[in-house]
């Protein structure tokens, strides 16, 4: 564990232990601000991500390289650019934020399990290119 997983699950108890005191019609309030907390750090860590991944590929086109799409599907045509997934990835955990609230605050810990379980389902199916018989469909209309 390091120190930035240490210093998040401190806030985590900070949270729990100001639910304890200040009672559950605090609790929408107190997850959020938990929520805001993990977002950034996952922010600052695609951020940084997205730049260590940009300056590889600049490094490889300036050695003459083919750069490679994340995922190792370069050249095959059906791969997803790290834009495409940057953006997904971003979006969905945006959206997780008041999905968690909502699952937390009306079904408590249960709730929120199950929206997080949804939320990986859903990065999960578009980070393994999705379903290909969707995606022939899709395209054969375009």
């Amino acid at each position: 564990m390091d120190a930035r997983d240490t210093e998040l699950k401190k806030e985590l108890d900070a949270t729990l232990a100001t639910r304890k005191e200040l009672g559950p019609e605090y609790e929408a309030e107190l997850v959020e601000a938990f929520l805001e907390k993990v977002e950034k750090r996952f922010d600052d860590t695609a951020d940084r991500h997205v730049r260590r991944q940009l300056a590889e590929q600049q490094m490889t086109a300036a050695r003459g390289g083919r750069p490679q799409v994340a995922g190792g599907r370069a050249g095959q045509g059906e791969g997803m650019g790290v834009g495409e997934r940057f953006g997904f990835v971003t979006v969905s955990l945006v959206l997780s934020i008041p999905l968690s609230a909502i699952g937390a605050v009306n079904a408590g810990l249960a709730g929120l399990l199950v929206t997080w379980a949804g939320i990986f389902g859903v990065n999960a199916v578009h980070a393994s290119g999705g379903f290909p018989w969707f995606r022939r469909g899709r395209r054969s209309e375009d």
